[in-house]
């Protein structure tokens, strides 16, 4: 039986956290958890305050106090705070950000949501790195480091193990990038079809992911069938088989499938195939063999011949620049 990984993920909340900041990615994470047992997360709220207030006035008790050091391998999670001007000239704001000094070291995953950047910025944890937060505070990320390549207009960014996101619901793209990482994404896509929202491919491109694209319909068998495909996309599908699964005929569920999807069945199992691929192709070091055998594809011959047709570059050439910026 494969043992269970377990990551410790701290929540740093001050007065006036946005709540949404914190709430989302929490529910993502504990989503993550109900939908797999191999990777766990296990959430810890620490303040250097005993309780807070948040941005909708719910008052929040019993919050651990700043542990005296953080593991090696631990997340912390930065929410933003309500508001447009933010001075951390508390005592104890004072003190967040000198724990986060001492205590953040590069194992760490640092995510910072929103003007949860500008609190980073403030301890030295965004140096010479590139961060977006809230287009309402990029100048002011800017001002604290100008060494920060602030960059505007993105959902968010991932430098190294640092990721800072734009404003609110951009923190839930995060996490599911997050959750795609650690968990597979998967996971991630039944997280965002659970929470009803989109899971995109990066922080900086707009399309949406295959894996929660033409799901906006109601139809139970339709969706039965999408179940079953991105269960296990690398399965050898066949149109008779999905037909059983959905209690009809072969006819039938294509047409049903065109109609409520807008795409073929063979077409949407190849934009999850290829998705999958290219996760496979940034996040591993597999050998394309190794790639087109686990993404569904008879071959690599036929798995760059599908690619093709869907991508200006080779599966070689996207690997490398993609790779490297993981590193």
């Amino acid at each position: 039986m494969q043992s269970v990984k377990r990551h410790t993920v701290y929540f740093l909340l001050l007065p006036d956290t946005l709540l949404i900041d914190m709430a989302g990615p929490a529910d993502a994470l504990l989503f993550a958890n109900r939908y797999q047992q191999d990777i766990q997360f296990d959430l810890k709220f620490i303040s250097p305050f005993p309780q807070i207030r948040t941005s909708v006035g719910l008052q929040l008790g019993d919050l651990l106090p700043l542990p005296q050091q953080l593991e090696a391998d631990a997340i912390l999670i930065l929410p933003g705070l309500v508001g447009m001007e933010f001075h951390y000239d508390t005592p104890e704001e004072q003190a967040a950000i000198r724990w986060l000094r001492q205590q953040v070291t590069p194992g760490n995953r640092l995510i910072c949501i929103c003007s949860g950047a500008l609190l980073a910025a403030h301890a030295g944890l965004l140096s010479n790195h590139a961060a977006t937060t809230h287009h309402d505070h990029c100048r002011d990320l800017a001002k604290i480091d100008s060494s920060i390549r602030v960059e505007e207009n993105r959902i968010f960014i991932e430098h190294g193990m640092i990721s800072t996101s734009a404003g609110v619901t951009a923190g839930i793209d995060l996490a599911l990038h997050l959750i795609s990482q650690l968990a597979g994404p998967l996971t991630a896509a039944a997280v965002a079809r659970n929470m009803v929202v989109y899971m995109r491919r990066a922080g900086s491109d707009p399309q949406l992911s295959p894996w929660v694209m033409h799901r906006n319909h109601i139809h139970p068998v339709v969706h039965k069938v999408q179940d079953a495909i991105t269960k296990n996309p690398a399965h050898p599908w066949s149109l008779p088989e999905l037909a059983d699964i959905a209690c009809t005929s072969s006819r039938h569920l294509t047409r049903l499938f065109k109609t409520h999807t807008g795409v073929s069945v063979q077409e949407y199992l190849t934009s999850l195939r290829l998705s999958l691929a290219s996760n496979l192709l940034t996040q591993t070091g597999w050998s394309m063999d190794r790639v087109a055998q686990a993404s569904g594809f008879g071959s690599a011959r036929q798995f760059r011949r599908v690619w093709g047709n869907f991508h200006d570059e080779s599966p070689k050439a996207y690997r490398a620049p993609q790779g490297q910026a993981h590193h």
